[in-house]
Protein backbone atom coordinates (compact mmCIF):
# COMPACT_ATOMS: atom_id res chain seq x y z
CA UNK A 1 0.00 0.00 0.00
CA UNK A 2 2.81 2.44 0.81
CA UNK A 3 4.45 1.65 -2.31
CA UNK A 4 1.35 2.41 -4.06
CA UNK A 5 1.20 5.87 -2.69
CA UNK A 6 5.17 6.66 -3.30
CA UNK A 7 4.93 5.43 -6.82
CA UNK A 8 1.74 7.84 -7.27
CA UNK A 9 3.76 10.79 -5.15
CA UNK A 10 6.23 10.83 -7.66
CA UNK A 11 4.44 10.52 -10.55
CA UNK A 12 2.36 13.59 -9.44
CA UNK A 13 6.22 15.28 -9.17
CA UNK A 14 6.47 14.07 -13.00
CA UNK A 15 3.34 15.31 -14.57
CA UNK A 16 4.79 18.82 -13.17
CA UNK A 17 8.31 18.83 -14.28
CA UNK A 18 7.32 16.58 -17.26
CA UNK A 19 10.58 14.37 -16.56
CA UNK A 20 10.68 11.58 -18.72
CA UNK A 21 9.78 7.87 -16.48
CA UNK A 22 8.85 4.08 -17.20
CA UNK A 23 6.56 2.30 -15.34
CA UNK A 24 7.29 -1.54 -14.66
CA UNK A 25 4.36 -4.39 -13.72
CA UNK A 26 4.85 -7.87 -12.94
CA UNK A 27 1.89 -9.25 -15.13
CA UNK A 28 3.01 -12.99 -14.62
CA UNK A 29 4.98 -15.68 -12.13
CA UNK A 30 5.59 -19.11 -11.90
CA UNK A 31 6.82 -21.03 -9.38
CA UNK A 32 8.81 -19.64 -6.28
CA UNK A 33 9.11 -15.18 -6.75
CA UNK A 34 9.71 -12.42 -4.94
CA UNK A 35 6.62 -10.18 -5.93
CA UNK A 36 2.93 -11.26 -7.08
CA UNK A 37 1.26 -9.97 -10.28
CA UNK A 38 0.60 -6.60 -9.20
CA UNK A 39 3.60 -5.08 -8.50
CA UNK A 40 4.90 -1.68 -9.51
CA UNK A 41 8.34 0.13 -9.86
CA UNK A 42 8.48 3.66 -11.25
CA UNK A 43 11.65 4.76 -13.08
CA UNK A 44 12.40 8.13 -13.71
CA UNK A 45 15.17 9.45 -16.25
CA UNK A 46 17.49 10.16 -13.62
CA UNK A 47 17.62 6.60 -12.56
CA UNK A 48 15.33 7.04 -9.59
CA UNK A 49 13.49 3.74 -8.99
CA UNK A 50 10.08 3.69 -6.86
CA UNK A 51 8.70 1.03 -5.77
CA UNK A 52 9.93 -3.01 -6.40
CA UNK A 53 9.09 -5.66 -8.48
CA UNK A 54 11.66 -8.34 -7.16
CA UNK A 55 13.92 -8.84 -3.86
CA UNK A 56 16.23 -5.92 -5.72
CA UNK A 57 17.76 -8.48 -8.23
CA UNK A 58 15.95 -7.41 -10.81
CA UNK A 59 15.59 -4.01 -10.61
CA UNK A 60 18.92 -2.53 -12.30
CA UNK A 61 18.35 -4.88 -15.55
CA UNK A 62 14.52 -3.07 -15.61
CA UNK A 63 15.80 0.29 -15.61
CA UNK A 64 18.46 -0.63 -18.46
CA UNK A 65 15.95 -2.08 -20.35
CA UNK A 66 13.57 1.25 -19.86
CA UNK A 67 15.67 3.50 -20.66
CA UNK A 68 14.64 3.30 -24.63
CA UNK A 69 11.26 4.16 -23.74
CA UNK A 70 11.80 6.98 -21.95
CA UNK A 71 13.68 8.64 -24.38
CA UNK A 72 11.77 7.59 -27.41
CA UNK A 73 8.06 7.11 -26.38
CA UNK A 74 8.80 3.72 -27.72
CA UNK A 75 6.18 0.54 -27.41
CA UNK A 76 5.16 -1.45 -24.71
CA UNK A 77 7.71 -4.46 -24.08
CA UNK A 78 7.80 -7.60 -22.00
CA UNK A 79 10.48 -9.11 -20.15
CA UNK A 80 10.43 -12.36 -18.79
CA UNK A 81 13.37 -13.81 -16.56
CA UNK A 82 13.92 -16.99 -15.91
CA UNK A 83 15.76 -18.32 -12.62
CA UNK A 84 15.37 -21.88 -13.65
CA UNK A 85 17.73 -21.29 -16.28
CA UNK A 86 21.30 -22.33 -15.05
CA UNK A 87 22.42 -18.82 -17.16
CA UNK A 88 20.99 -16.79 -14.69
CA UNK A 89 24.24 -16.38 -12.50
CA UNK A 90 25.98 -15.83 -15.90
CA UNK A 91 24.10 -12.50 -16.78
CA UNK A 92 24.36 -11.38 -13.32
CA UNK A 93 21.19 -11.66 -11.65
CA UNK A 94 21.68 -14.48 -9.22
CA UNK A 95 18.11 -13.96 -8.14
CA UNK A 96 18.02 -17.05 -5.69
CA UNK A 97 14.78 -18.27 -6.31
CA UNK A 98 13.22 -20.90 -8.83
CA UNK A 99 10.47 -19.24 -10.66
CA UNK A 100 9.89 -17.17 -13.86
CA UNK A 101 8.62 -13.69 -14.19
CA UNK A 102 6.76 -11.69 -16.59
CA UNK A 103 7.37 -7.69 -16.34
CA UNK A 104 5.42 -5.18 -18.70
CA UNK A 105 7.48 -1.82 -19.29
CA UNK A 106 5.38 1.43 -20.64
CA UNK A 107 6.95 4.46 -21.41
CA UNK A 108 4.71 6.88 -18.76
CA UNK A 109 3.98 9.13 -21.59
CA UNK A 110 1.77 6.43 -23.42
CA UNK A 111 -2.00 6.46 -22.54
CA UNK A 112 -2.51 2.96 -20.81
CA UNK A 113 0.62 3.72 -18.25
CA UNK A 114 -0.74 7.29 -17.12
CA UNK A 115 -4.21 6.00 -17.05
CA UNK A 116 -3.40 3.40 -14.81
CA UNK A 117 -2.30 5.81 -12.15
CA UNK A 118 -4.79 7.81 -12.07
CA UNK A 119 -7.15 5.58 -11.80
CA UNK A 120 -5.08 4.13 -8.91
CA UNK A 121 -4.88 7.29 -7.62
CA UNK A 122 -9.21 7.77 -7.79
CA UNK A 123 -9.80 4.40 -5.52
CA UNK A 124 -7.56 6.02 -3.44
CA UNK A 125 -8.92 9.69 -3.31
CA UNK A 126 -12.36 7.73 -2.90
CA UNK A 127 -11.54 4.97 -0.55
CA UNK A 128 -13.04 2.77 -2.95
CA UNK A 129 -11.65 -0.64 -4.32
CA UNK A 130 -11.54 -1.28 -8.33
CA UNK A 131 -10.23 -3.26 -11.22
CA UNK A 132 -7.32 -3.01 -14.09
CA UNK A 133 -7.52 -5.72 -16.57
CA UNK A 134 -3.96 -5.34 -18.61
CA UNK A 135 -3.59 -7.27 -22.08
CA UNK A 136 0.32 -8.35 -21.94
CA UNK A 137 0.50 -11.12 -24.48
CA UNK A 138 -1.41 -11.66 -27.57
CA UNK A 139 -0.96 -14.91 -30.34
CA UNK A 140 -3.07 -15.09 -33.77
CA UNK A 141 -5.05 -12.16 -35.03
CA UNK A 142 -6.96 -11.04 -31.73
CA UNK A 143 -7.89 -7.36 -32.18
CA UNK A 144 -6.08 -5.44 -28.86
CA UNK A 145 -2.61 -4.14 -27.94
CA UNK A 146 -0.28 -5.40 -25.68
CA UNK A 147 -0.87 -3.02 -22.46
CA UNK A 148 -4.52 -2.36 -23.24
CA UNK A 149 -6.48 -1.77 -20.32
CA UNK A 150 -10.26 -2.24 -18.87
CA UNK A 151 -11.08 -0.37 -15.70
CA UNK A 152 -13.83 -1.41 -13.40
CA UNK A 153 -15.30 1.15 -10.98
CA UNK A 154 -16.53 -0.10 -7.68
CA UNK A 155 -19.93 1.20 -9.26
CA UNK A 156 -19.88 -0.69 -11.85
CA UNK A 157 -18.58 2.00 -13.88
CA UNK A 158 -16.42 0.14 -16.76
CA UNK A 159 -13.98 1.80 -19.68
CA UNK A 160 -11.81 0.37 -21.85
CA UNK A 161 -10.04 0.25 -25.12
CA UNK A 162 -9.44 -3.21 -25.34
CA UNK A 163 -11.22 -3.73 -29.50
CA UNK A 164 -11.63 -7.74 -29.51
CA UNK A 165 -15.48 -8.35 -28.54
CA UNK A 166 -15.13 -12.12 -27.79
CA UNK A 167 -12.11 -11.06 -25.08
CA UNK A 168 -14.54 -8.17 -23.44
CA UNK A 169 -17.09 -10.52 -23.50
CA UNK A 170 -15.70 -12.31 -21.23
CA UNK A 171 -13.30 -9.90 -19.81
CA UNK A 172 -16.16 -7.76 -18.47
CA UNK A 173 -17.47 -10.94 -16.21
CA UNK A 174 -14.40 -11.66 -15.23
CA UNK A 175 -13.25 -8.31 -14.21
CA UNK A 176 -16.73 -8.42 -12.14
CA UNK A 177 -15.63 -11.67 -10.58
CA UNK A 178 -12.08 -10.70 -9.44
CA UNK A 179 -13.75 -7.25 -7.79
CA UNK A 180 -16.52 -9.63 -6.00
CA UNK A 181 -13.96 -12.11 -4.73
CA UNK A 182 -10.91 -8.89 -4.04
CA UNK A 183 -8.46 -11.44 -5.78
CA UNK A 184 -5.75 -10.54 -8.34
CA UNK A 185 -5.98 -12.84 -11.13
CA UNK A 186 -3.62 -13.91 -14.22
CA UNK A 187 -5.72 -15.76 -17.27
CA UNK A 188 -4.92 -17.15 -20.38
CA UNK A 189 -8.13 -16.66 -22.80
CA UNK A 190 -8.49 -18.89 -25.96
CA UNK A 191 -10.04 -17.13 -28.61
CA UNK A 192 -11.54 -18.03 -31.97
CA UNK A 193 -8.95 -16.09 -33.55
CA UNK A 194 -5.75 -16.21 -31.26
CA UNK A 195 -5.18 -16.30 -27.79
CA UNK A 196 -4.64 -13.33 -25.01
CA UNK A 197 -2.58 -13.17 -21.65
CA UNK A 198 -4.52 -10.64 -19.33
CA UNK A 199 -4.12 -9.55 -15.36
CA UNK A 200 -6.70 -8.82 -13.68
CA UNK A 201 -5.70 -6.78 -10.91
CA UNK A 202 -8.28 -5.47 -7.51
CA UNK A 203 -6.81 -2.08 -6.72
CA UNK A 204 -7.63 -1.50 -2.71
CA UNK A 205 -7.53 1.60 -1.04
CA UNK A 206 -5.64 2.08 1.27
CA UNK A 207 -7.09 0.31 4.61
CA UNK A 208 -8.95 2.54 6.70
CA UNK A 209 -8.33 1.75 10.52
CA UNK A 210 -10.09 3.19 13.62
CA UNK A 211 -8.14 3.74 16.82
CA UNK A 212 -10.45 4.18 19.53
CA UNK A 213 -8.08 5.58 22.94
CA UNK A 214 -5.17 8.32 22.41
CA UNK A 215 -3.14 6.97 25.16
CA UNK A 216 0.34 6.26 24.58
CA UNK A 217 0.74 2.92 23.51
CA UNK A 218 -1.93 3.98 20.62
CA UNK A 219 0.65 6.20 19.17
CA UNK A 220 2.70 3.29 18.11
CA UNK A 221 -0.21 1.64 16.47
CA UNK A 222 -0.53 4.89 14.56
CA UNK A 223 3.06 5.10 13.49
CA UNK A 224 3.62 1.36 12.38
CA UNK A 225 -0.02 1.62 10.28
CA UNK A 226 0.77 5.04 8.33
CA UNK A 227 3.92 3.16 7.64
CA UNK A 228 2.05 0.65 6.09
CA UNK A 229 0.05 3.64 4.27
CA UNK A 230 -2.82 2.73 5.98
CA UNK A 231 -5.84 5.54 6.52
CA UNK A 232 -5.80 6.09 10.70
CA UNK A 233 -8.32 7.90 12.49
CA UNK A 234 -7.96 8.36 16.05
CA UNK A 235 -11.19 8.74 18.34
CA UNK A 236 -11.15 9.82 21.99
CA UNK A 237 -13.52 11.30 24.34
CA UNK A 238 -10.02 13.15 26.11
CA UNK A 239 -8.91 16.60 24.08
CA UNK A 240 -5.97 16.49 25.86
CA UNK A 241 -5.14 13.37 24.95
CA UNK A 242 -6.19 13.37 20.99
CA UNK A 243 -4.20 16.03 20.05
CA UNK A 244 -1.97 16.77 16.41
CA UNK A 245 0.69 16.94 18.58
CA UNK A 246 0.43 13.49 19.77
CA UNK A 247 -0.95 11.73 16.53
CA UNK A 248 1.11 13.97 13.62
CA UNK A 249 0.45 11.03 11.22
CA UNK A 250 -3.12 10.63 11.93
CA UNK A 251 -5.25 11.03 8.91
CA UNK A 252 -8.21 12.29 11.21
CA UNK A 253 -8.87 12.87 14.81
CA UNK A 254 -12.38 12.55 16.30
CA UNK A 255 -13.27 13.94 19.61
CA UNK A 256 -16.01 12.28 21.11
CA UNK A 257 -17.92 10.27 23.56
CA UNK A 258 -18.73 6.36 22.69
CA UNK A 259 -22.21 6.99 22.62
CA UNK A 260 -21.79 9.75 20.11
CA UNK A 261 -19.69 7.86 17.16
CA UNK A 262 -22.36 7.03 14.89
CA UNK A 263 -22.84 10.68 14.85
CA UNK A 264 -19.20 11.06 13.87
CA UNK A 265 -18.24 8.18 11.78
CA UNK A 266 -20.33 6.29 9.10
CA UNK A 267 -18.90 3.16 9.75
CA UNK A 268 -18.27 0.43 6.95
CA UNK A 269 -17.30 -3.05 6.12
CA UNK A 270 -13.83 -2.22 4.84
CA UNK A 271 -12.96 -0.68 7.84
CA UNK A 272 -11.35 -2.16 10.92
CA UNK A 273 -11.09 -0.65 14.55
CA UNK A 274 -8.83 -1.12 17.78
CA UNK A 275 -10.10 -0.73 21.04
CA UNK A 276 -7.38 0.55 23.28
CA UNK A 277 -8.92 2.92 25.63
CA UNK A 278 -8.25 1.18 28.92
CA UNK A 279 -11.91 2.54 30.23
CA UNK A 280 -14.32 -0.50 30.90
CA UNK A 281 -17.18 1.84 30.79
CA UNK A 282 -16.11 3.14 27.33
CA UNK A 283 -14.96 -0.13 26.16
CA UNK A 284 -18.64 -1.64 26.91
CA UNK A 285 -20.36 1.07 25.12
CA UNK A 286 -17.77 0.83 21.96
CA UNK A 287 -18.88 -2.69 21.68
CA UNK A 288 -22.48 -1.74 21.51
CA UNK A 289 -21.56 0.18 19.05
CA UNK A 290 -19.18 -1.80 16.93
CA UNK A 291 -20.06 -5.23 17.64
CA UNK A 292 -23.28 -4.88 15.30
CA UNK A 293 -21.45 -2.71 12.08
CA UNK A 294 -20.30 -3.85 9.30
CA UNK A 295 -16.10 -3.38 10.28
CA UNK A 296 -14.54 -6.61 9.41
CA UNK A 297 -12.09 -7.02 12.31
CA UNK A 298 -12.52 -5.77 16.08
CA UNK A 299 -9.29 -5.86 18.08
CA UNK A 300 -9.84 -5.54 21.97
CA UNK A 301 -7.00 -4.97 24.54
CA UNK A 302 -7.30 -6.75 27.60
CA UNK A 303 -7.37 -10.06 29.04
CA UNK A 304 -9.93 -12.86 28.52
CA UNK A 305 -11.36 -12.51 31.35
CA UNK A 306 -12.37 -8.77 31.25
CA UNK A 307 -13.87 -9.58 27.27
CA UNK A 308 -15.94 -11.89 29.30
CA UNK A 309 -16.56 -9.65 31.61
CA UNK A 310 -17.61 -7.00 29.35
CA UNK A 311 -19.75 -9.23 27.10
CA UNK A 312 -21.83 -10.66 30.23
CA UNK A 313 -22.70 -7.23 31.12
CA UNK A 314 -23.89 -6.61 27.48
CA UNK A 315 -25.85 -9.58 28.01
CA UNK A 316 -27.16 -8.23 31.16
CA UNK A 317 -28.35 -5.25 29.36
CA UNK A 318 -29.83 -7.11 27.03
CA UNK A 319 -27.72 -7.09 24.07
CA UNK A 320 -26.47 -10.56 22.58
CA UNK A 321 -23.97 -10.74 19.74
CA UNK A 322 -24.43 -12.83 17.43
CA UNK A 323 -21.63 -15.85 16.51
CA UNK A 324 -20.55 -13.90 13.56
CA UNK A 325 -20.06 -10.95 15.56
CA UNK A 326 -17.85 -12.39 17.90
CA UNK A 327 -15.98 -14.18 14.88
CA UNK A 328 -14.84 -10.26 14.02
CA UNK A 329 -13.92 -9.60 17.86
CA UNK A 330 -10.41 -10.09 18.45
CA UNK A 331 -9.76 -10.02 22.11
CA UNK A 332 -6.85 -10.56 23.83
CA UNK A 333 -5.81 -8.32 20.41
CA UNK A 334 -2.68 -9.08 18.40
CA UNK A 335 -0.63 -11.93 17.30
CA UNK A 336 1.32 -13.77 19.85
CA UNK A 337 4.67 -12.94 19.37
CA UNK A 338 5.81 -12.24 23.03
CA UNK A 339 5.34 -8.70 22.97
CA UNK A 340 5.28 -6.35 26.10
CA UNK A 341 6.34 -2.78 25.40
CA UNK A 342 4.05 -0.07 23.65
CA UNK A 343 6.01 -0.44 20.04
CA UNK A 344 6.14 -4.34 20.55
CA UNK A 345 2.30 -4.38 20.80
CA UNK A 346 1.76 -2.83 18.45
CA UNK A 347 3.97 -4.87 16.25
CA UNK A 348 1.81 -7.80 17.12
CA UNK A 349 -1.43 -5.47 16.48
CA UNK A 350 -0.95 -4.75 13.05
CA UNK A 351 0.68 -7.86 12.36
CA UNK A 352 -2.52 -9.34 13.29
CA UNK A 353 -5.16 -7.33 11.21
CA UNK A 354 -2.78 -7.73 8.31
CA UNK A 355 -3.14 -11.46 8.88
CA UNK A 356 -7.13 -11.97 9.07
CA UNK A 357 -7.38 -9.46 5.83
CA UNK A 358 -5.51 -11.15 4.14
CA UNK A 359 -6.94 -14.30 5.49
CA UNK A 360 -3.50 -16.08 6.58
CA UNK A 361 -3.16 -17.91 10.17
CA UNK A 362 0.30 -15.99 11.04
CA UNK A 363 1.98 -18.71 11.54
CA UNK A 364 5.62 -19.12 10.69
CA UNK A 365 6.19 -19.73 6.94
CA UNK A 366 8.54 -22.46 7.33
CA UNK A 367 5.49 -24.57 8.07
CA UNK A 368 3.03 -23.48 5.19
CA UNK A 369 2.79 -25.92 2.55
CA UNK A 370 3.36 -24.66 -0.77
CA UNK A 371 4.49 -21.22 -2.06
CA UNK A 372 3.94 -18.41 -0.01
CA UNK A 373 2.08 -16.53 -2.33
CA UNK A 374 -1.55 -17.35 -2.93
CA UNK A 375 -3.11 -18.86 -6.66
CA UNK A 376 -3.41 -16.02 -9.41
CA UNK A 377 -2.90 -18.21 -12.73
CA UNK A 378 -5.69 -19.45 -14.74
CA UNK A 379 -6.19 -20.87 -18.09
CA UNK A 380 -9.59 -20.09 -19.73
CA UNK A 381 -11.48 -21.41 -22.93
CA UNK A 382 -14.10 -19.09 -24.23
CA UNK A 383 -16.67 -19.60 -26.62
CA UNK A 384 -17.43 -17.12 -29.33
CA UNK A 385 -18.85 -13.51 -29.49
CA UNK A 386 -22.70 -13.00 -28.57
CA UNK A 387 -22.30 -16.58 -26.18
CA UNK A 388 -21.97 -16.02 -22.55
CA UNK A 389 -18.65 -17.65 -20.84
CA UNK A 390 -18.42 -21.20 -20.40
CA UNK A 391 -17.14 -21.95 -17.02
CA UNK A 392 -12.83 -22.41 -17.29
CA UNK A 393 -11.95 -26.16 -19.29
CA UNK A 394 -8.58 -26.49 -17.16
CA UNK A 395 -6.53 -24.39 -14.43
CA UNK A 396 -2.82 -24.07 -13.60
CA UNK A 397 -2.36 -22.90 -10.10
CA UNK A 398 0.78 -20.81 -9.44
Amino acid sequence: MKELQDILKTFEQIKRSRAKAALATVVKTRGSVYRRPGARMLITEAGQMVGAISGGCLESDIVERAQPLMLHNGEPIIIEYDTNDSNELVWGLGMGCNGTVQVLIESLHCDSAQSQLEFIAECFRYHQPGVIATVFDIKGEVASNIASTLYLHSNGTMTSKIRDRQLMACLQEDAYRVLTEGKTRVISYSLDKGAADVLIEVIRPPIPLLVFGAGYDAVPVVQLAKQMGWHVTVVDRRTAYATRDRFPHADEIIICHPEELLTKLNLNSQMVAVVLTHNYLSDTALLQTLLPSPIRYLGLLGPKRRTQKLLEDLHTEGFIPSEHQLLRLFAPVGLDIGAETAEEIALSIVAEIQAVLAQRSGNHLRERPGFIHGDTLRVRGLPTAGNPPSAPVSSNYV
